[in-house]
């Protein structure tokens, strides 16, 4: 090995790249390999996180602030349901996630937070209102003021 991974991390992925095609496994740096590997899922789950939370700050706005309803809203709305459903078909395994009240939780609280930095707003409710399933990801439901 050549590139430490500590040094240059795209040098050193192009390099275990070159040796994994090679078919020199011993020349391998395993233990940051399998980092890497790591990696890419707590990525895919990082990106489902923001994408869910910018879906339900843009679904927050709408329902409390309905004289600023708009094609943007609604646009970003769409926009953040396709991703998420995008992602969701990639990494069918993301859909765990969903469930999670831990991790439902957290995006929840960076909704609100992006929610009320938007809009000035600062009572929201303190648990998510809405279905997962049957409400937020389907793509003919936006909330109402009840």
């Amino acid at each position: 090995m050549t590139t430490s991974y500590s040094t240059d991390v795209v040098a050193w992925a192009s390099e275990q790249a070159r040796l994994i095609r090679a078919g020199r496994f011993d020349l391998l740096d395993l233990e940051h390999i399998a980092e890497e590997i790591e990696d890419v899922g707590k990525s895919e789950q990082r990106e489902l996180a923001n994408r869910m939370a910018v879906l339900l700050a843009h679904l927050l706005k709408w329902q409390f602030q309905p004289e600023r309803q708009g094609n943007s809203w609604r646009n970003t709305i769409r926009a953040q349901r396709k991703e998420v459903g995008y992602l969701l078909d990639e990494a069918p395994s993301l859909r765990t996630k969903l469930d999670e009240a831990r991790w439902l939780d957290m995006v929840w609280s960076k909704a609100i937070a992006q929610a009320g930095d938007e809009t000035g707003l600062e009572s929201w409710p303190e648990v998510m209102p809405w279905v997962m399933g049957d409400e937020v990801l389907n793509p003919d439901w936006l909330p109402s003021i009840d």
